[in-house]
């Protein structure tokens, strides 16, 4: 159930950007994450969100895209504190319905433990599996 009194904000300008990091520090996929590389993703990315209660910022999460055809969902991250209350769900619905993303028609997402949460919003595990490649590096120190 969303909590009613969370509200999202959009764009680099109306994010905590101490608290993003404070929170994403804290998270598996990037343990330790300075303050500089989290504005500097921010800055880099098609779109921004943040779940607020009141001036306390308890939610994140970033889109890179071309706006056309592709966009890629991450650092989705809500405080522990509110967690399963649909903060998550509403600002990545949020932002595959943002006006600035009306174009894009493939949506990818990497989870460790949430496939739950993104099947509900339609995602579902790679339909082509042996296309899709990478190179994982370790992140810059």
């Amino acid at each position: 159930m969303d909590d009613e009194r969370c509200v999202l904000r959009f764009g680099v300008g109306n994010m905590d950007f101490r608290r993003v990091t404070e929170m994403l520090a804290g998270a598996f996929w990037c343990p330790g994450i300075s303050i500089g590389e989290v504005e500097k993703g921010a800055a880099n990315s098609a779109l921004v969100v943040g779940a607020f209660l009141g001036d306390l910022q308890i939610g994140y999460g970033r889109c890179i895209s071309d706006k056309t055809r592709f966009a890629y969902i991450l650092d989705v991250y809500v405080d522990p504190r509110y967690q399963r209350r649909g903060i998550g769900r509403r600002m990545v619905r949020s932002m595959m319905a943002h006006p600035d993303m009306a174009d894009v028609y493939q949506w990818a997402l990497v989870t460790k433990d949430a496939h739950g949460v993104y099947r509900e919003l339609g995602f579902a595990p790679t339909a082509r599996p042996g296309d899709w490649m990478e190179i994982r590096n370790p992140r810059p120190r």
